[in-house]
């Protein structure tokens, strides 16, 4: 069983091969991408050999409870673990998103609810700068504008593992179902009577290429404006020309920034965001034309979806896809969002089985 282990076998065997020729490393953008599938394919390779010796016991097992029953006292324990570590592998051999080592770039907007909107979306962000230190990664703000009351009108943020390296469990892995519409119920500070009100922030995450020359850009395509900055209530934070605004003229994706005070550097992060945009657009667009693509119940980049709500009378986080439902959102909110986010896995994992027909977990024989 598990045939198809077998030629990812071999492709992990001549990967290491080319990782040993120093000729590889002239190219990092590959050599990069070699060592990313080689390091995914590297657990597939683990679990088969784990299932193999667990099976192995399971039959020494057997043949030995043939000749002494005591040892039959064993078989329940080894059967389990053989099942377990099926499952595992099963788990593994399901096709994985191509772009779940990638890093990201969220960016986070108020909706409806004015100020009281703008707020939460200063709460979601520190919620997941904190997810981000907890799991050791670096942010960069690349652009933001705030609101009078110190939230954020919008915000983008660049979240990246640190030191790179090439694991297949990149910050897209986890954040890639945050995208959509986050729902607060709160009594608002500018609120005087105490009545809860409800608004929502848009949330949306794109994976950032590694590489600029993976998005073509034809400056032929681009249109470029340079305008003065301004801070909230639109009072002149800059005396020259320095934000930054450029239109994909085939698209009319329109991408802006002003946090930085030279005017290059803006144009970079901007160019930074419009190709992860662009990334974005393409991966969904081959997914929506393909006959037979899978389109995931819980990933999502649509800011018109409502995926979670945040109780703050009841300190209640619900996420809207899953049924998920815990009472600790004063710790989610301070960055314990794995909880969460691993239920949106486990949801992602059994589509998954259940679209490529492994939905079983029962075990396997050589």
């Amino acid at each position: 069983m598990f045939e198809a282990v077998e030629p990812l076998l071999r492709e992990h065997a001549d990967l290491e091969k080319q990782l040993a020729d120093p000729s590889l490393h002239s190219d990092a953008s590959r050599a990069r991408a070699v060592g990313r599938r080689y390091a995914e394919l590297g657990q597939v390779v683990d679990a088969h050999e784990q299932w193999k010796r667990a099976v192995d016991d399971v039959e020494a097992a057997r043949q030995l409870a043939a000749e002494d029953p005591s040892f039959a006292a064993e078989l329940p324990e080894l059967e389990a673990a053989a099942a377990e570590a099926a499952k595992r592998l099963r788990l593994l051999l399901v096709p994985r998103d191509p772009d779940d080592a990638r890093d990201v770039i969220m960016e986070i907007k108020a909706g409806e609810g004015g100020e009281e909107s703008a707020l939460f979306a200063g709460d979601l962000l520190r919620m997941y700068l904190r997810y981000a230190e907890q799991h050791g990664w670096r942010t960069e703000i690349l652009d933001s504008t705030e609101s009078d009351l110190g939230g954020y009108k919008d915000v983008s943020v660049a979240l990246k593992r640190r030191g790179g390296g090439d694991s297949p469990g990149g910050v897209w892995s986890r954040l890639k179902f945050e995208g959509g519409v986050h729902r607060v119920q709160r009594v608002p500070v500018t609120e005087s009577q105490g009545r809860i009100h409800t608004s929502a922030a848009g949330v949306l995450v794109m994976p950032e290429p590694d590489d600029p020359a993976e998005v073509d850009l034809d400056p032929n395509d681009l249109r470029i404006d340079v305008y003065r900055s301004s801070g909230p209530g639109g009072q002149s934070v800059n005396t020259t020309d320095s934000a930054v605004r450029i239109t994909h003229l085939p698209t009319g994706i329109v991408v802006s920034c002003q946090n930085e005070k030279s005017q290059l550097q803006n144009k970079e992060q901007a160019l930074r965001i419009l190709r992860a945009r662009l990334m974005a657009a393409a991966a969904e667009a081959a997914a929506a034309e393909a006959a037979d693509a899978r389109r995931s119940q819980v990933r999502t980049v649509d800011r018109s979806e409502r995926i979670r709500t945040y109780n703050f009378p009841e300190n209640r986080i619900s996420d809207h896809r899953t049924g998920y439902k815990a009472y600790n959102l004063d710790q989610v909110l301070d960055g314990a969002l794995d909880p969460v986010i691993q239920s949106c896995v486990d949801a992602d994992q059994a589509e998954r089985l259940a679209a490529s027909g492994q939905a079983s977990v029962g075990g396997e024989t050589p």
